[in-house]
């Protein structure tokens, strides 16, 4: 783990890097009271333990992140008393490779490319998730080699996408962990840059243009909502939220709660993995930069359940033909579960970070 902690200058220059180089998001808006938004006030549910740390902790006492709902400040007549909250998608999902992974691993080549400190030998990472395609595609822009490194039991289908993408994708060993040494061993004897994926600030920095973009389009907005799993997006966009006076809702899978548990207990603990949306949030620790984000400014770090993540991932196809992963889910679910409850007029964003899913899936889970 890397001890840093993201400033707003670094996203600033970050949005600089890579403006032109990444997909604007779109914004969609959402009908008044669905997914959730007409169930007002924010708070743990009694007896509920699905909220941790951002509401309140296990013992029910007040947590350094928690605060209340809040309305929006406009005055507009349609944000009046008693009016529903309003909602967006942000529709990350359609970035480049199928993730916000784009932004940061673009901006963490093109950084390191202005610092003339980007090798022949090109980047290296080990990971073959929504990090590792992206990661691929940033080199294939920058002209540069991208070696790649998964287990050798990791699926044919995610091997053949890096592969697309130009990578050298070399397996070794049975786990994650023996990629990673191996990673770590091509990087040193090779040359190569070596890539995370979420904690790196370039990394983080590039992941927290998203809400810069987010708050251009809606100036004033109340809340986004992200999922989290590392902390990569949840670091930049909070670093970037703080900013701008929003609040950020850091939704987990309750089996899955890296930075919930960091928040409960003060510092990054080791958690154990197991959610169906592991394949995108499962890590096993949250960042350093990702707890000290949730420890200062407006955030509320909360849990929602696999069904309800499954439940909101299959209504999003139903309703808006909308396929994306389970991680892009768990952020709306922390509405409709009840996890968040906006305040009447709050003006709230969700992030739909990612769309790298087995859409036959869908059909299985109705």
């Amino acid at each position: 783990m890397q001890d840093w902690e993201l400033t707003y200058d670094e996203v600033g220059r970050a949005a600089g890097r890579i403006a032109g180089q990444v997909r604007p998001v779109t914004v969609a808006p959402v009908e008044p009271g669905a997914y959730g938004t007409g169930a007002y006030g924010t708070g743990r549910r009694s007896g509920d333990p699905n909220v941790r740390g951002g509401a309140e902790g296990a013992s029910g006492a007040s947590s350094p992140v928690a605060s209340g709902g809040r309305g929006n400040a406009t005055g507009d007549a349609e944000d009046g008393p008693g009016a529903p909250a309003r909602l967006w998608l942000a529709l990350e999902h359609l970035q480049h490779t199928g993730s916000f992974k784009a932004r940061g691993a673009q901006n963490f080549l093109r950084a390191h490319r202005e610092a003339g400190a980007l090798p022949d030998a090109g980047v290296t990472i080990a990971s073959g998730g929504n990090a590792g395609l992206a990661c691929a595609w940033a080199a294939r822009q920058q002209g540069v080699p991208a070696t790649v490194f998964l287990p050798e039991t990791a699926p044919a289908v995610k091997v053949g996408r890096l592969r697309a993408y130009g990578a050298d994708v070399r397996l070794a060993g049975n786990t994650y962990a023996q990629a990673l040494a191996a990673c770590e061993d091509f990087a040193a004897t090779a040359g190569a840059l070596r890539s995370h994926a979420y904690d790196h600030p370039l990394i983080a920095a590039g992941a927290g243009t998203l809400l810069e973009e987010i708050h251009e389009r809606l100036p004033d907005l109340d809340t986004v909502v992200v999922a989290v799993g590392g902390g990569g997006l949840f670091a930049g966009v909070a670093t970037a939220a703080r900013e701008h006076g929003v609040r950020v809702v850091a939704a987990e899978p309750e089996n899955c709660r890296a930075l919930n548990a960091a928040v409960e207990a003060g510092r990054v603990v080791e958690v154990p993995v197991d959610s169906v949306a592991a394949d995108s949030l499962g890590a096993s620790h949250a960042s350093p930069a990702a707890l000290a984000a949730a420890l200062h400014g407006d955030v509320r770090s909360v849990l929602v359940r696999d069904p309800e993540i499954t439940a909101v991932r299959r209504a999003l196809w139903d309703d808006r033909r909308l396929a994306v992963e389970h991680a892009a889910a768990t952020a709306l679910a922390a509405l409709t579960s009840g996890a968040y409850r906006p305040e009447p007029g709050e003006r709230v964003c969700v992030v739909l970070c990612g769309a790298n899913t087995d859409v036959t899936s869908l059909a299985r889970e109705a």
